[in-house]
């Protein structure tokens, strides 16, 4: 059984389907189980296009789950009706990947920020509702000067810290962070991580950290899950990913670092070889064979168990023991 004062999020074989057309099917997310303790950041990476960003909205139902269950704080919550979802949302908050395309050009700052609180009737008046905008702006590093600005009026950092402000205008448990530094500066992206990490400690936060940069995820995460083609194939503690990675799609994923030491610049890149299978209608098998150079009949044929090899370390391969 899982401990549920643990857990503030957790997923038990999450799907998200779309049809296609002709009678065929896209698994974007594809029986994903993931939990994440209270007040942590879990951390999830892969290539563009493996699902990421779709299991991300469908946790918080932006995207409806074509099946599976979604539990937040004990409550499966596909199975509440919109009313309800409706009262739960303030608990639950994403900040996007452009934080120029998330926010309303005709709005300034202050009313961007203003708005799930006014939307969501928590305070009784506005100048109530103002006064907090005032207290979030400050929380996220921004001056009062900008409160009067619109969006293409600032930079890309400071546009970030409104999607955080606005994110967190509502108090809530849960935030999705979908890509949330990289469309900023390698300098401001540094500001942006330990903000958010500041936050979290702070406000006893829970981050799903969704990134496809391993340094970026290293930084911010205290657990790790990596995903392939609508499937997660690893998930273990940041620092037991880095130092042991057991998937043979993670341990590519890190050998395709760049790193900038002068040692290592000899060192031979291993490149990903063989053709991405297809998200339509998959058949049966590991879907990172065809690229694996450790496949056997077994793996084209047979779909790995995502199975616990060692405390909190999980692996979907059958070739891991």
């Amino acid at each position: 059984m899982t401990d549920h004062s643990k857990y503030l999020m957790e997923t038990r074989d999450l799907k998200t389907y779309f049809p296609v057309g002709q009678g065929k099917t896209l698994h974007a997310v594809d029986g994903i189980n993931l939990r994440i303790p209270r007040g942590q950041t879990l951390g999830v990476v892969g290539e563009s296009g493996c699902g990421k960003s779709t299991l991300g909205r469908s946790i918080l139902r932006l995207i409806e789950p074509t099946d599976g269950q979604i539990l937040m704080d004990g409550v499966d919550i596909t199975k509440l009706k919109r009313s309800e979802m409706r009262k739960l949302r303030t608990d639950m908050q994403i900040i996007f990947q452009d934080p120029y395309s998330s926010l309303d050009p005709r709005m300034t700052i202050e009313d961007s920020i203003a708005e799930p609180l006014l939307v969501n009737k928590i305070y009784k008046t506005k100048a109530e509702a103002y006064a907090r905008v005032d207290e979030l702006m400050e929380t996220v590093g921004l001056a009062q000067r900008n409160a009067s600005l619109f969006p293409h009026e600032i930079s890309g950092g400071l546009r970030q810290r409104v999607g955080i402000a606005r994110a967190l205008a509502t108090n809530p448990k849960f935030i999705v962070c979908d890509e949330p530094v990289s469309a900023l500066d390698v300098s401001i992206q540094a500001q942006i991580l330990n903000l958010l990490m500041d936050l979290q400690e702070q406000m006893g936060l829970t981050y799903l950290f969704i990134t496809h940069d391993l340094s970026v995820v290293k930084h911010i995460s205290h657990n790790i899950a990596v995903m392939y083609l609508g499937q997660c194939v690893e998930m273990a503690p940041s620092n037991e990913i880095f130092r042991e990675p057991k998937h043979p799609y993670t341990q590519a994923l890190l050998d395709a670092i760049p790193t900038a030491s002068l040692a290592t610049r000899e060192r031979e890149l291993k490149i990903i070889r063989g053709e991405v299978a297809s998200p339509i209608d998959p058949a049966p098998g590991c879907r990172f064979a065809a690229r694996c150079p450790y496949a056997t009949e077994r793996c084209r044929t047979e779909n790995p168990v995502f199975r616990e090899i060692s405390p909190d370390h999980w692996v979907a391969c059958h070739e891991v023991q």
